[in-house]
């Protein structure tokens, strides 16, 4: 992300705007919501306003959402990515390679290609207290280790576990195994 205070107002007069248009409200009804002056959300929208950090945090909360929202780069309605620019990550000694398929952060969701080589093994990490995690087996075959029991899983099964509980992947089958994995952090 770009910290530039520049790109910082063009972001926030992006967003503000699109997000109270979305809403269906006019600057003066979320000036009024905010209780903030309606030109405090017109030099807002215009990139020429300095907020407050209280004015900030009122009209995050009118709107409902987190004050990073107002202020990363607005992203754009569809995105298109090429294999080529799927961010992985090579584990267990080139053994297994995890692809990140979500390229926008999204708070408490995960989604991961997971690929590993036969006879590899890719060790989980814990996530934070009350997280689920859901994975798919879509080829070959995949034991996972968690709280001292093995669930072997074959093309098609899911298996839904504690995702905040240590937790093993295993290549038990003859080829190549892949799967998908979905993790609901816990807030």
């Amino acid at each position: 992300m770009d910290y530039g205070l520049e790109s910082i107002s063009e972001n926030l007069a992006s967003n503000l705007s699109a997000l109270r248009m979305k809403r269906g409200m006019s600057q003066l009804a979320l000036a009024k919501l905010a209780k903030v002056p309606r030109s405090t959300v017109a030099h807002l929208e215009s990139g020429s306003g300095n907020p407050s950090l209280l004015n900030l945090t009122k009209i995050s909360s009118a709107l409902q959402i987190g004050l990073e929202e107002l202020l990363v780069r607005p992203r754009p309605q569809c995105q298109l990515l090429k294999a080529k620019e799927i961010r992985s990550v090579k584990r267990s000694q080139g053994m297994a390679t995890v692809f990140k398929l979500l390229p926008d952060l999204l708070p408490g969701m995960e989604i991961d290609r997971i690929e590993i080589e036969k006879g590899g093994r890719l060790g989980g990490i814990p996530h934070t207290a009350g997280t689920k995690e859901y994975l798919t087996c879509i080829e070959g075959a995949i034991r996972v280790s968690v709280l001292g029991e093995n669930f072997q899983l074959e093309k098609g099964d899911v298996l839904a576990f504690p995702g905040d509980q240590p937790h093993a992947y295993f290549n038990t089958g003859t080829s190549r195994a892949v799967g998908f994995s979905v993790v609901a952090l816990a807030r």
